[in-house]
């Protein structure tokens, strides 16, 4: 099904909206104007939040395909920062805080560190004991369950680092040590993190399906064409765990924003 837009009231670049499944999808005519899109509809709900409890608690993702989505986010006027608190989606193993692969660094310096934001809890990558570090992760999250989500979508599909060959729609576990195939690895040589795929770690805490899908709101920002692939199988493929961000197009309450380039393989 897709919205009729009108002209007056459209953001600028919007191309169309339309449902897969229960998903909505926001295409954008360019990375930049989705990216400010995205940006306003997380505003608008850390505003609600704050608004209406005193606080927001939501989770964010650490990937190139975020930087136009943060920078603007950064920028959107009336957020009380101090009242936020902010989790992450994953981390590799054996991992320091401030190494340039960081997924904790990348946020610290696009977001945490931009504005005054109240609480950001990391995924500790070089605890001696992983399993360990997802437990209290996991209590973390159980304590203070966050609002909403902001995810990517890997070029495999993946939601986080739950690569298609180890993903379990029904994951026991909330936070978990999982092993990354070989087309995440070669996806952070593509993104430029590392030089070559045997740079790459092998493994990585990761917070599960479940554990995501539990999120009242879910934000996915996908722009590019190395996800055109991937944007064709969540959209129009079988939701099955060979495309793990599939799973989106059941939740009651996502959003799937996607410029041109990514949506180029669309049939709609």
């Amino acid at each position: 099904m897709e919205a009729q837009l009108n002209s007056e009231d459209a953001p600028e670049g919007l191309v169309k909206r339309f449902q897969a499944g229960r998903l909505n999808v926001h295409l954008y005519e360019s990375r930049q104007t989705m990216g400010t899109a995205a940006a306003a509809a997380v505003a608008n709900e850390l505003r609600r939040q704050i608004e209406s409890r005193g606080r927001a608690v939501g989770i964010f993702a650490s990937a190139p395909s975020q930087n136009e989505f943060l920078a603007a986010l950064t920028r959107e006027p009336g957020i009380d920062w101090p009242r936020v608190k902010g989790f992450h989606l994953d981390e590799y193993t054996g991992m320091e805080e401030d190494a340039p692969q960081s997924f904790r660094l990348f946020l610290l310096e696009r977001l945490v560190r931009r504005v005054e934001f109240g609480e950001f809890l990391g995924l500790r990558g070089e605890a001696e004991d992983a399993g360990a570090e997802c437990e209290r992760y996991a209590r973390l999250l159980g304590e203070d369950p966050p609002d909403f989500a902001v995810l990517g979508v890997g070029e495999n599909g993946h939601l986080a680092f739950i690569d298609p060959p180890f993903c379990d729609f029904q994951d026991p576990q909330a936070v978990k040590v999982v092993e990354l195939d070989e087309v995440c690895r070669a996806q952070q040589v593509h993104d430029g993190a590392f030089e070559r795929i045997e740079e790459v770690p092998r493994h990585a805490l990761s917070l599960t399906i479940p554990t995501i899908m539990a999120r009242p709101k879910l934000f996915a920002v996908v722009p590019g064409p190395a996800k055109r692939q991937a944007i064709r199988a969540v959209v129009e493929g079988p939701v099955e765990t060979a495309c793990p961000a599939s799973i989106l197009r059941t939740h009651t309450d996502a959003h799937l924003f996607i410029d041109r380039e990514s949506a180029s393989l669309l049939s709609r």
